[in-house]
């Protein structure tokens, strides 16, 4: 027969074992019901209403490096958000993804990450109005590209794109077939990305070098998209752009994958004239050569180089390399305290239940709030285009008073 003290140590286990199992049934269930709530995007904080419309734009001289099969055409779906007039109350905004998409972005996410671990797409709010006409206030616009992360869709990063399109810029985004993680076009044909477009599936030397192809191949469409905003400035049918487009001031952000890209369009193509990295490494070309044109890195803590590994020491140095050839005025460099790399994009708004987050915080994956690291990158991103572009005064000084104004967890040097 056990003995008593067998028996208390083996109820108090099952005990722990039961608060064990009710604690993971409270937090699945909390996460379950939060998949149903109505979730708004952080406002944009500019003066201008945001419009966003489509587009597909295909390439008769280039095929598609990328695909798997050889001579597949270059086909770009693209997503334009631009300053629009004020709105009637009755129109609504238009959906975070078309439904055809949302069908697709759910079946290559799976139950468990559509269910549990982020929110109901159909339900996320946007600020855009599509096919508004655009805004009269000014003559023109300047032309920002916006390039996500590895195989991420733009529309993760619609806050960004929104707030930036809210203080008058024409902000371009676009996925590819065989490379975005999903592309729906309007007569219904899906293509997901390849397992050979996919850097996740390998690693080392293989890694970095598919990772340096689809750097060049996304440098490269953004050349193409930039010939077509020109024509669409010059001859737009629907009349929409007609000569809105200022194409001497271009620019261009991305995120992670996407901020390798940034800095190698510029490094490509002359008419880029300012670029920004968010957390991204560089690759390719670029890390030898350099840009000429104005530079901003923008880096979670993680992303700061300061990593005692050797890869993460190699890439601090490979982003020095390109931020110390440029002049003094023509450089910024933001580390912000607590934010994480996957945070840049709309998750940041988009976490689950309260229990989740607090968990998170108590392990420090996220120290700090991801609508507040949103606002944080979206008022660096204005900011910097505002100097670079439209030649706005700026200083280190001001930008010194920002951070103890609003508190900004940041440094910068």
């Amino acid at each position: 027969m056990p003995s008593p003290r067998y028996i208390r140590v083996f109820k108090a286990w099952i005990g722990l074992v039961l608060l064990a199992i009710t604690g993971i049934e409270v937090l699945l269930g909390s996460m379950w019901l939060d998949h149903t709530r109505a979730t708004p995007l952080p406002v944009p904080t500019g003066g201008f209403v945001v419009g966003r419309s489509t587009y597909v734009w295909s390439d008769v001289t280039q095929s598609e490096l990328m695909a798997p099969q050889p001579g597949t055409k270059r086909e770009l779906f693209v997503w334009i958000w631009y300053p629009t007039a004020p709105q009637p109350q009755s129109r609504p905004v238009d959906d975070y993804l078309p439904t055809p998409w949302l069908s697709a972005e759910e079946d290559q996410r799976g139950k468990l990450i559509n269910e549990f671990l982020t929110r109901d797409l159909s339900r996320v709010r946007t600020h855009s109005y599509r096919d508004a006409e655009i805004s009269p206030q000014l003559r023109s616009y300047p032309v920002i590209f916006i390039r996500a992360g590895l195989s991420g869709l733009v529309t993760n990063y619609t806050s960004l794109a929104e707030d930036l399109a809210s203080h008058g810029y024409v902000v371009v985004g676009f996925d590819a077939p065989y490379r975005s993680s999903v592309v729906v076009f309007p007569d219904g044909i899906v293509i997901a990305r390849t397992p050979g477009n996919n850097a996740d599936l390998v690693s080392g030397a293989e890694q970095e070098r598919l990772a340096t192809n689809l750097v060049q191949a996304w440098s490269s469409d953004m050349s193409f998209a930039l010939d077509r905003l020109e024509q669409l400035n010059a001859s737009d049918p629907s009349g929409r752009f007609l000569g809105r487009l200022d194409m001497q001031k271009v620019g261009v952000f991305g995120h992670s994958l996407g901020g390798a890209t940034a800095l190698q369009f510029c490094h490509d193509d002359s008419r880029c004239k300012a670029a920004i990295d968010m957390d991204g490494a560089p690759l390719g070309p670029v890390i030898a050569e350099g840009v000429t044109q104005p530079f901003m890195v923008l880096l979670s803590e993680h992303g700061q180089g300061g990593d005692t590994d050797a890869e993460g020491r190699q890439v601090g140095d490979n982003i020095r390399a390109i931020y110390n050839r440029l002049p003094s005025d023509q450089r910024l460099w933001i580390t912000i305290h607590g934010a994480n790399h996957f945070v840049f994009s709309d998750d940041g708004a988009m976490f689950k239940s309260p229990l989740l987050m607090r968990a998170l915080r108590m392990v420090g994956i996220l120290p700090l709030d991801g609508r507040r690291q949103i606002e944080i990158t979206a008022h660096y991103i204005s900011a910097f285009f505002d100097v670079y572009l439209r030649g706005r005064l700026f200083r280190h000084s001001k930008l010194s008073r920002d951070i103890r104004r609003w508190n900004l967890p940041v440094e910068h040097f």
